[in-house]
């Protein structure tokens, strides 16, 4: 029997109330099919047969009759504004009368929560396109990720989006990986650190942010999406939960989605010990998890743990998934049927429906004066839409000069033989794939590559200069010749020729090499487009080559979404300089690069191979995962992870190790100098890594415990103190805890994990101690300018 209830006068209606009490009595006043109702969204407009934007969607996408659903509510909105191109006003406006039918059709009045994708800004028409995560990685700047999440949450809130489907806090462990550009990279105290922060920026806009895909999905066998991942528990702690465990403890993030893979057998939308007793009874997370699109389906299409789509529904919510996304398949009859069966307990519904309703209470959803009128149209008069055109602007010249900080921050000069910067060469010639392309900066998850392509007859909606654009106006008085020569990716040489006569003709090249983002095999790179090897796309290689052949001078461009081996270039280009899909402002950042307008200060977040077979691992292997003589193959990488040249130089002197002997539950601490020794100011990013040469498990040769960005102007020096807790040497031991065990350890300061500068001996005493979740995870910086 169900009770008539006037919205917006009941208990869970008052914000005068406990947010847990006006939520238990919601509960208690639902009924099975509501309470099932708020766990799960709908995705109106998608496709059912194309399959376009996510895994089997074609497979999986069923026609939904809204209008059925919602006398019981509905738990969330699917990319109201990032399925099909939509005037951001008008996109608002669509929403609220969408939240305004949703609201009028349920008993109690409770509006949907709205996600949209926001992994390199608003995935939504007319947005900005900010770097990519791996190009956040490569700047080593938290704070100013920071502030790029929040304008990002700030765009996100005004249309009406409650919750944004990032970051990701995969760790690569494989380059191959065709998602490695939506990483931050291939350390985990760097993505730690970076996704944490961009947690923290979106979260303080409003937004609830989505912690993904937990846990190990950027582990699966052979770098192919969707496969199997085999890490141990070892591997699994100490590289690909720390970050998840950083952000939960150290943002108050709000959501968390499970990963599509299985480890050892156990898929993640089933494990409970994953999802409940990590994730919530050790770590205290409180929040909601979300079903990765259609992953609870997986649980019996893909992954044959469960029998059936009831089955499925009921492993994941015994797990701790509350909600299916992105569009109701198991959570809707079969986990009726199921629970009519007695098959799953209605408490697990309770369970799962409380931490939803918990999650919207504290968007304000559930309050009696909640409006379904977004920011952006707040006061505006909404009868006449066509007036609304144009009115909401989502790439605000704010936005575009946070985009452009981000990429000139990002941008790695890798190798320079002295020829950059360039002092305006008389002719140059762009030549190569990127150079007259305008999305060659974009990753798959930017709008116009990952829907963009479904509707050709709308335009791009943002500009985006090509490179060759932005070396004219870099160096206006230059002649600049351009030349195509190859596809990114199709096997024809014809246009090498050409190519060739445009070098011989120029001063100086500009090879416009990299990637293409794209979905599911439409790319070389982004989700779905695994790589058989590291060697350049397509016939890029043999361009490259045939260039450096020439004897003209050549600076290698990459703009890519993962490293590549670039053979003969790492010896004989005049320069390299990488970028990760570098957002709308990326090419006036390399172009500014290259003349010097813009000091390079990206390091990599990834190594870059030197051959494309024999791929260096991560750079956290241990000693039998380097160059040895029981292999004919050297994994040894061109450059390694952290590296990255400046125009200036830095001096590294006068180190101090102040407290070189600390117990297991003390702190070690030391000091450096670090001058400026050039004419130009410059940033060096400080890095520090712990070397353990014995311990009771096998550990990495190092791993990176801290970094900090120094900036200095030219001759100026500063003293660097650093305080290193005893806790930054814990690991996983052999009978599964972390723990500090005692005897000598290396503290190395490093301009990257290649590059040592000072090394400091130090010594853990006392007995072995254990920690948890609590442990101190950062080392503390004091920086101090020296005088004269």
């Amino acid at each position: 029997m169900t009770v008539d209830i006037e919205p917006g006068t009941a208990i869970w209606n008052d914000p005068s109330y406990d947010l847990a009490t006006r939520v238990d009595a919601l509960v208690a006043a639902m009924t099975l099919p509501e309470k099932i109702a708020q766990l799960y969204g709908v995705w109106v407009g998608a496709s059912a047969d194309g399959g376009e934007v996510a895994p089997f969607q074609h497979e999986m996408e069923e026609l939904v009759d809204l209008d059925a659903l919602l006398p019981t509510g509905l738990g969330q909105l699917t990319r109201p504004f990032g399925t099909a191109p939509v005037d951001p006003a008008l996109g608002a406006l669509s929403l609220l009368r969408t939240q305004q039918r949703i609201v009028e059709a349920n008993r109690f009045g409770i509006p949907a929560l709205a996600h949209e994708e926001c992994l390199a800004g608003f995935a939504t028409w007319g947005a900005t396109a900010y770097p990519v995560p791996l190009s956040w990685g490569a700047t080593f700047d938290p704070e100013l990720i920071r502030r790029m999440a929040a304008a990002i949450g700030a765009d996100l809130r005004r249309v009406g989006v409650h919750q944004g489907l990032a970051p990701v806090l995969d760790v690569v462990r494989d380059a191959r990986w065709g998602r490695v550009e939506e990483t931050v990279g291939e350390d985990p105290y760097l993505v730690g650190t970076v996704a944490t922060a961009y947690v923290q920026g979106l979260e303080s806009a409003g937004v609830v942010a989505t912690l993904k895909h937990f846990a190990g999905y950027s582990a699966s066998r052979a770098a192919r999406n969707h496969a199997p991942v085999g890490m141990g528990p070892r591997e699994r702690a100490d590289v690909m939960l720390l970050p998840f465990e950083m952000a939960v403890r150290e943002s108050d993030v709000r959501s968390v989605m499970h990963a599509y893979t299985d480890t050892d057998g156990i898929p993640s939308a089933a494990d409970e010990r994953l999802l409940t007793g990590l994730l919530r009874d050790t770590w205290g997370f409180t929040g909601t998890v979300v079903a990765d699109y259609f992953g609870i389906a997986f649980l019996h299409a893909l992954h044959g743990v469960a029998g059936s789509w009831g089955e499925a529904a009921g492993a994941a919510l015994a797990a701790g998934v509350d909600v299916e996304l992105p569009t109701v398949k198991t959570f809707g009859e079969p986990l009726h049927a199921a629970l009519a069966a007695g098959d799953v307990p209605e408490s697990l519904i309770d369970r799962a429906v409380r931490r939803v309703l918990l999650q919207k209470g504290q968007l304000g959803l559930l309050d009696a004066g909640w409006s379904p009128v977004p920011p952006a149209l707040d006061g505006v008069d909404l009868g006449d839409p066509e007036t609304l055109r144009g009115r909401v602007d989502l790439d605000s010249p704010a936005n575009r000069a946070l985009a452009r900080q981000v990429a000139e921050e990002a941008v790695v000069l890798l190798r320079n033989e002295g020829i950059l910067p360039l002092a305006a060469p008389a002719r140059i010639a762009v030549i190569g794939p990127q150079a007259e392309n305008s999305t060659a900066v974009l990753g798959c998850y930017s709008f116009p590559l990952h829907v963009g392509p479904r509707h050709p007859e709308v335009p791009v909606g943002i500009e985006l200069p090509t490179l060759a654009q932005a070396v004219r106006a870099e160096f206006p008085s230059s002649t600049v010749m351009v030349e195509t020569g190859v596809s990114i990716d199709g096997p024809e040489p014809d246009g090498i020729a050409a190519a060739v006569r445009a070098a011989r003709d120029a001063d100086l090249v500009i090879a416009a090499l990299g990637d293409r983002a794209g979905l599911f095999g439409r790319g070389t790179s982004g989700e779905g487009c695994d790589a058989e090897s590291l060697a350049l796309p397509g016939v890029q290689g043999q361009l490259l080559d045939a260039l450096l052949d020439t004897g003209t001078p050549v600076v290698v461009t990459m703009i890519a979404g993962r490293p590549y081996a670039l053979g003969r270039a790492v010896d004989e280009a005049a320069a390299i300089v990488q970028s990760f899909f570098p957002g709308e402002e990326g090419t006036p950042a390399i172009a500014g690069v290259l003349s010097g307008r813009v000091e390079p200060r990206g390091r990599l977040p990834i190594s870059v191979p030197r051959r494309p077979y024999a791929q260096p691992g991560p750079y956290l292997t241990a000693r039998l995962g380097q160059v040895n003589d029981v292999s004919n193959l050297d994994p040894t990488p061109a450059y390694g992870f952290g590296h990255g040249l400046s125009y200036t130089r830095f001096d590294w002197s006068q180190l101090v190790v102040d407290r070189k002997v600390a117990q297991t539950d003390g702190e070690l601490a030391l000091s450096f100098t670090l001058r400026n020794a050039g004419d130009r100011w410059g940033s060096e990013v400080v890095q520090v890594y712990a070397h353990d040469p014995v311990a009771s498990v096998v550990q990495p040769v190092q791993r990176l415990i801290g970094y900090q960005r120094v900036s200095l102007e030219p001759g100026a020096s500063c003293r660097i103190a650093v305080t290193v807790p005893a806790d930054l040497f814990s690991f996983t031991g052999r009978d599964g805890r972390r723990v500090v065990e005692p005897g000598g350890l290396e503290l190395r300061l490093a301009a990257s994990s290649t590059d040592t500068r000072l090394v400091a001996p130090v010594e853990l005493r006392g007995p072995a101690r254990y920690v948890d979740h609590t442990r101190r995870m950062h080392p503390r910086f004091t920086v101090t300018p020296v005088e004269g």
